[in-house]
C-alpha cells in the first residue's frame, strides 16, 4: 500500500488535542489519543453521545493495549489469538492507565485490533499507537460507511477526514464480547459469530 500522506500532519493534530476520522475494517471511526481528556470530550461533544457510553481502544497491533489492561483472562486470550485482527472488540478489565472519562467510570475498557491497512498504517505512525475510538456518525444515526459519508457527517466538527485509499470498510458493526469469569457474554452481536 502507498504510504499515507499526511502521517505528520495526523501527529500534529492528535498531539494538540486533534480529532480524526478514519476507515475501518466495520464502520468509520472517531478518533483521538487516550491521553487527551479535551479531545474525548470533542468527540461526545461531536456525536451528542451520552457520557455513561465508554470509547473503546484500538491499535494496529494488541500488544500496544496491554498497558490499558489487567492480565487477560484465558478465554480472553483465545478469543484475541482467533480474531484479532478483525471484526471483535473484547471487553476487559481496565489497568490504572486507562483513564475514566473514556470508559465513563467503567472499570473495563473495550479493545480491537481492526482488519484495516490504512487504519493500521495510522496507528504505525502516530505517538503511543493506540486511538480512543468511536464510530463516525451522530448518536442514534446510521455510522459511515465511506469517505463522502464520514465527510457529510462529522466533516465539519473534526479536524482531518483521512482518505481511504481504496481499502474501504465493510458496513458491519464489530461483535462486542465481555466476560463474566472465564465465560464469554456477548454484548453486541455484530460480524463475527463466536
Amino acid at each position: 500500500m502507498e504510504k499515507i500522506k499526511n502521517i505528520k500532519k495526523i501527529n500534529e493534530i492528535l498531539t494538540n488535542d486533534g480529532v480524526i476520522s478514519y476507515v475501518t475494517d466495520t464502520v468509520w471511526g472517531l478518533g483521538c489519543l487516550p491521553s487527551s481528556e479535551k479531545a474525548v470530550k470533542r468527540i461526545y461533544e461531536i456525536k451528542h453521545r451520552e457520557a455513561a457510553k465508554p470509547l473503546i481502544l484500538m491499535s494496529d497491533e494488541v500488544y500496544n493495549l496491554f498497558d490499558y489492561l489487567k492480565p487477560i483472562p484465558k478465554e480472553g486470550q483465545k478469543l484475541i489469538k482467533k480474531y484479532f485482527p478483525g471484526a471483535l472488540t473484547i471487553v476487559l478489565d481496565k489497568s490504572s492507565k486507562t483513564p475514566n472519562y473514556i470508559t465513563s467510570n467503567l472499570p473495563t475498557v473495550g479493545i480491537r485490533v481492526p482488519d484495516n491497512e490504512v487504519f493500521a498504517e495510522i496507528c504505525r505512525g502516530i505517538e503511543g499507537r493506540v486511538l480512543a475510538t468511536t464510530s463516525a456518525n451522530i448518536s442514534g444515526e446510521p455510522p459511515a460507511l465511506t469517505y463522502e459519508e464520514a465527510v457529510k457527517y462529522i466533516g465539519d466538527k473534526v479536524d482531518f477526514v483521512i482518505p481511504d485509499y481504496g481499502f474501504q470498510a465493510r458496513g458491519r458493526a464489530s461483535t462486542v464480547v465481555g466476560f463474566n469469569g472465564e465465560t464469554p457474554v456477548i454484548y453486541r452481536q455484530g460480524d463475527i459469530e463466536i
